[in-house]
C-alpha cells in the first residue's frame, strides 16, 4: 500500500470535468484507489463519490493505492492532480 498526501494544483479544483477525468485515470489501474480529504475517504473510481469531496486548488488531499501497480497509479494521480496530465 501507497499513502501519498498531495496538493491540489488545478484553477479551479475539482469540479465537475476534472472529477470525471481523474474517476477516468484511477479506474485504468487494477489497484483500488482512494483519495481521502475533510475526514472523508472515497474511492476514486467512483464518480458519485468524488462528487461529495468538493475539493479547491491549494487544498490537500491523501491518495492511497494498494494492488499491483499502485506506485504508478499514485504517480499518474500526483500528475493529475497538480495539473500536469491534460
Amino acid at each position: 500500500m501507497i499513502t501519498k498526501s498531495i496538493e491540489i494544483k488545478l484553477p479551479r479544483g475539482l469540479e465537475a470535468r476534472p472529477v470525471a477525468e481523474l474517476v477516468q485515470l484511477a479506474s485504468k489501474y487494477d489497484s483500488t484507489v482512494h483519495i481521502e480529504a475533510q475526514s472523508k475517504k472515497v474511492n476514486a473510481k467512483s464518480i458519485m463519490g468524488m462528487m461529495t469531496l468538493t475539493l479547491n486548488s491549494g487544498e490537500n488531499v491523501t491518495v492511497i493505492a494498494e494492488g499491483s501497480d499502485e506506485e504508478l497509479a499514485v504517480a499518474d494521480m500526483e500528475n493529475f492532480l497538480q495539473g500536469n496530465i491534460k
